[in-house]
Parts: structure tokens; sequence; C-alpha cells
């Protein structure tokens, strides 16, 4: 049985961003990227990319990489990579999204390190410290709030928690804030509970999916890493991807 499986989900479909995994960074396509990230770490026994594409599954092949056709019309991430756990024996499952290509084991490999010490724990996340008020008051830069322990309390686009002053007002402070980074290591067995529950009612409001685990009562521990620079979503994010790659 293997300990770490990381899935990399992939879909040519983007609406933003169509053809986003095929589509170059530097002299390599942004699959390959994340791809190699979790090919090289030493705690990753093994790597496969989950697509309903057959020009996404030719990519990887091409470069010797492993890939899963998976059915068209899955609805999430989390679902098209359990769609290939079922079918694999292994202790953990790492999803990993295929527009991530700057999420390298300096970042992960904390997460993982943290799920197969503590085999209590259902769901490992990661998080990393806001750095800007832009960073903060960005809603697609989902906000994390943990307990002492540092379990997730709550997830959200909006910047919480809400500071105020003495007088009632909000402050606009970076402090203590948290930015979610979207690795999710699950036990394989809470990923398959994970994705045969019903859409939550706070998951449907924030159209974050992992608020399902919180209110069906799972706890999900969130380790603090590094802050690698963010995925890419659109045509603007790809050239700021670039610009990072070739050190300006």
């Amino acid at each position: 049985m293997d300990r770490v499986v990381v899935i990399i989900p992939a879909r040519y479909g983007s609406k933003r961003l169509p053809g986003k995994p095929l589509l170059t960074l530097g002299d390599k396509p942004i699959i390959r990227h994340v791809y190699d990230n979790a090919a090289s770490s030493a705690l990753v026994d093994r790597t496969i990319v989950a697509t309903d594409d057959r020009r996404i599954c030719d990519v990887v092949k091409g470069f010797g990489g492993e890939c899963s056709m998976t059915p068209k019309g899955i609805n999430s991430g989390s679902d098209r990579i359990a769609s290939v756990a079922k079918h694999i024996n292994c202790e953990l499952v790492m999803n990993l999204q295929g527009d991530e290509p700057f999420l390298t084991p300096s970042v992960f490999d904390r997460g993982l390190r943290t799920a197969l010490e503590n085999k209590d724990i259902d769901v490992v996340t990661l998080a990393a410290r806001i750095r800007t008020i832009d960073e903060l008051d960005n809603p697609n830069n989902v906000k994390v709030v943990m307990d002492k322990h540092g379990y997730a309390l709550y997830f959200s686009r909006f910047p919480v928690p809400f500071v105020r002053d003495d007088k009632g007002k909000l402050v606009k402070t970076i402090k203590g804030h948290y930015r979610h980074i979207g690795i999710y290591i699950f036990r394989r067995r809470a990923l398959l509970e994970f994705v045969g529950m019903k859409q939550s009612r706070l998951e449907h409001m924030e159209r974050l999916e992992q608020l399902r685990l919180l209110e069906n009562g799972y706890r999900i521990m969130v380790v603090v890493t590094g802050n690698p620079p963010a995925g890419i979503d659109t045509a603007e994010d790809l050239k700021r991807a670039r610009k990072v790659l070739s050190g300006k």
C-alpha cells in the first residue's frame, strides 16, 4: 500500500482561461510544473493527473507522467480525485490543483508530515500569512480562521476576522489574517466520505466546498507555511506567473 498519492485534477474547459493546463510557463506546460513539483517530494509515492480530456492525458503521458481518464460532467476537483482514489490502496490522498505551478515540496511537505505523524487527523490543509491589504480584500483569496490548536474554525471570502477598534469601526489590518492555500491532504476514507455528502448550506453561500466538512463535524488541521505566488486563473495571472518564473 502506498502512503501518499498525489492526484492532480485538471480540466481543459476553464471559462476564464481555456486550455489552461496545457499553456506554457517557461519551457513547460503548466500541468508539467505541477506534476514535477509533486513527484519531486520524497514523501510522495505516486503522482497521477485526473482529467476528462484526452489532450491533457496525452501531454502527461508524453513527458512520462501517469494519467487517469475520469468521466465527464464531474462537478468538482474533489469529486474528480475521488473517482480515481476509490480504485487505489493508499493511506493519504493529496489534492494538488492543476493550476498551482508554484506549490513545491518546500510548501506542502510540512502538511504531509503532519498528516503522516498524526493518524487521528482526517484532513490537513495549508495557509500563509496575509501580507497586504489588497490581498486581504481580494475575495479570490480565501481567508481562514484557526483555533489555538491549529484547527480551522471557518473559511470565508470576506476579510475575517473582522477587526474593530474601541468605537466599533473596522480596522484595516493584516495582523492575524491568513490566506488559505488550496491543498487538501485527506485520509482516503475521509475523502470518499466527503464526496458522498450533500452540498451544505454554508458551502452554497460562500462557494467553498471545505465548509461542507466543517458543517458535517470534520476537523481540518491548518498548517501555516511559506507564502507562494498565487495560482493561475486568468490571462493576467499567467502573465504574472511568467514574470515570477523569469525572476522579474
